[in-house]
C-alpha cells in the first residue's frame, strides 16, 4: 500500500463505516455534479431553443407582413416645418426631451443621441415621426443602458 494514494486492495482493506463513508460521498459529489451542473445547463439550452422557436415565429410574421407594408400609402409629408423642429416639439412632446440631443447629419439628416431613453417610449416617438409627419429612420443603434427599461440609442432621421 502507498502512502497519500488510495488503491483497491486498500479499499477493500479499508473498515466497512469508511467504504460506507466514501460511497456516500461518491453518491453525493455525482448527484451535486447532476443538480449544480447538468439541469441549469439543461435549462439554459432549453430556453435558449424557445427563443429561437419565437424569433423563427416572428420573422414568419415580418416577411408575411411586408407585402402589405409595401402597399400602403406613402406617410404624410411635414407642414413646412423643418426637420430639426419636427424632431425637437415631437421628443419634448413624448416625454423625451431630457435624454436627447441632435446635431445636423449630412444631406438634410439629422443625427439624434439619446441617453438613458425608455425603450417603449423611443419606439413609439419613432413611429409617430413616420406616421404623421413622414420622417425615416435612415439608422438607428440601440444599447441597453444598465437600468431595466432604459436605452443608449444613436439615430439618423431624414425627411421622407
Amino acid at each position: 500500500m502507498k502512502v497519500g494514494s488510495l488503491s483497491l486492495d486498500s479499499l477493500a482493506s479499508a473498515p466497512p463505516r469508511e467504504r460506507r463513508m466514501l460511497a456516500v460521498g461518491g453518491v453525493a459529489a455525482a448527484l451535486l455534479f447532476v443538480l449544480g451542473v447538468l439541469v441549469p445547463l439543461d435549462r439554459g439550452v432549453s430556453h435558449a431553443q424557445q427563443r429561437i422557436a419565437q424569433k423563427k415565429v416572428d420573422l414568419a410574421w415580418m416577411q408575411a407582413a411586408a407585402p402589405e407594408i409595401a402597399t400602403l400609402p406613402a406617410p404624410p409629408a411635414g407642414n413646412g416645418e423643418s426637420l430639426l423642429v419636427i424632431i425637437d416639439r415631437s421628443a419634448r412632446e413624448s416625454g423625451l426631451g431630457k435624454s436627447f440631443s441632435t446635431e445636423p447629419g449630412a444631406a438634410g439628416s439629422i443625427a439624434v443621441r439619446m441617453e438613458k431613453a425608455p425603450f417603449d417610449t423611443l419606439v413609439a416617438w419613432l413611429g409617430i415621426l413616420a406616421q404623421q409627419n413622414g420622417v425615416v429612420v435612415d439608422s438607428a443603434t440601440i444599447e441597453k443602458s444598465g437600468a431595466p427599461g432604459l436605452v443608449n440609442a444613436a439615430i439618423v432621421l431624414h425627411a421622407g
